[in-house]
């Protein structure tokens, strides 16, 4: 049983509960239904997941002054959506998004490209929105094709459902394997921002994460330029599994409404949020682990140590059993650097202790004394649920 609160939506007032998250003074939480001026969304139950689960979502922004950026993942097999939103899309001025759960539309060949911009289409004519400015983002299992039928009749009524309250009905269309919908709505200094995101497994984004959409009535005039940042310093540095998804998206709209600048830090203290309850989410996770690496000769050495003590099976599980076992560091540590000579490693340059004590964010440290770079990756501990839920998956 995970320690994050189980199976169930956080209070709004307790979005920013990591340690590792320091929120911009000021913020007042709304109700997470609420999106900012410019913005409508909704979602509805087609039929994709089974059980009648809300499984199509979509987000339109209303404001001419519209400014967007989208990172895709950079995964070789990338599904449909994903190279539709690549070669089809004014990614500077997207105005709506819309988001299936239950199918991926990944490795479906040509079919799943025709579905993606069938999907792209049917929105754009319900909503009289050209397509060229609609994105698609998908999630579910790979190598299904698509019961079209069931996504344009779903689109068709979610159209006309779509309100400038219904993030909520938007964040749960999103989810598959999630325990719980990963979204906040709050307000800073004049500007209002919403973000909904997705994800539990297959993660280690490659600067994009499963899903995430961000909303904000602030007046953006280089997204990319603050998107790209704010995804590195986020997604950019989680992993659950060491798997990268073939649809990982992530989406900035800024509708320009409220005629005042993003504040500083907001973005990137929300999408580390975002990113750490993926992690905490991680298909059966019950802790958080922060690994930080420092003295590395230079920062390709950080980030490949970083990450492979953090997707070690030896340290995730080391993590679950809060054994402060320093050699499997160690241990990690070596083989990210097989070939070289780093000396002997113990627990003069290792700090496990964290992972000792009961809390459900712990730290481990390690110092190389090679040079000045250092890096750090969260990662989730390994538990048997992890095998339960994806020995299962489509079975």
């Amino acid at each position: 049983m995970s320690e994050y609160p189980s199976l169930s939506v956080p209070p709004a007032d307790e979005f920013f509960r990591s340690k590792w998250v320091e929120p911009p003074a000021g913020v007042e939480f709304l109700d997470p239904s609420r999106l900012p001026e410019g913005f409508r969304a909704g979602g509805v139950a087609c039929g994709l997941k089974g059980g009648g689960g809300t499984d199509l979502g979509a987000v339109i922004c209303d404001s001419e002054e519209v400014s967007s950026s989208i990172l895709l993942t950079s995964n070789a097999a990338a599904a449909a959506p994903i190279r539709v939103c690549r070669d089809n899309l004014e990614q500077s001025r997207i105005k709506a998004v819309i988001v299936n759960s239950g199918n991926a539309n990944a490795a479906t060949g040509e079919q799943g490209i025709a579905d993606a911009l069938a999907m792209r289409d049917s929105l754009a004519s319900a909503t009289g929105l050209a397509p060229d400015t609609v994105a698609v983002a998908e999630t579910g299992v790979i190598g299904v094709p698509m019961d079209m039928d069931a996504v344009l009749s779903g689109i068709n009524g979610l159209a006309d459902s779509l309100s400038t309250d219904g993030a909520v009905e938007f964040s749960e269309a999103i989810m598959t394997t999630d325990k719980w919908p990963k979204r906040v709505s709050l307000t800073v200094d004049g500007v209002t921002l919403s973000a909904q995101a997705k994800g539990a497994g297959m993660i280690e984004p490659g600067f994009a994460t499963m899903l995430c959409f961000v909303q904000t009535d602030a007046v953006v005039t280089d997204p990319e330029a603050l998107l790209r940042p704010a995804v590195e310093s986020s997604f950019g540095r989680i992993t659950v599994d060491g798997q990268m998804s073939t649809n990982d998206t992530v989406l900035l709209q800024a509708s320009g409404a409220s005629g005042l600048e993003l504040p500083g830090g907001l973005l990137e203290a929300v999408l580390l949020q975002l990113a750490l309850e993926i992690v905490s989410d991680g298909e059966g996770a019950s802790r958080v682990g922060r690994a930080k690496v420092m003295g590395a000769a230079d920062q390709e050495e950080a980030e490949l140590v970083a990450r492979k003590i953090a997707n070690s099976p030896l340290v995730k599980t080391a993590l679950l059993g809060r054994d402060p076992n320093w050699g499997r560091i160690a241990q990690a540590a070596g083989q990210a650097l097989a070939g070289q000579d780093i000396g002997e490693l113990g627990p003069d340059v290792i700090d496990a202790a964290d992972i000792a004590e009961g809390g459900r964010e712990a730290e481990l440290t390690l110092s190389l004394d090679r040079g000045q770079a250092s890096a750090h990756v969260y990662f989730s501990d390994l538990t048997h649920e992890y095998i339960v839920i994806n020995a299962e998956y489509t079975t």
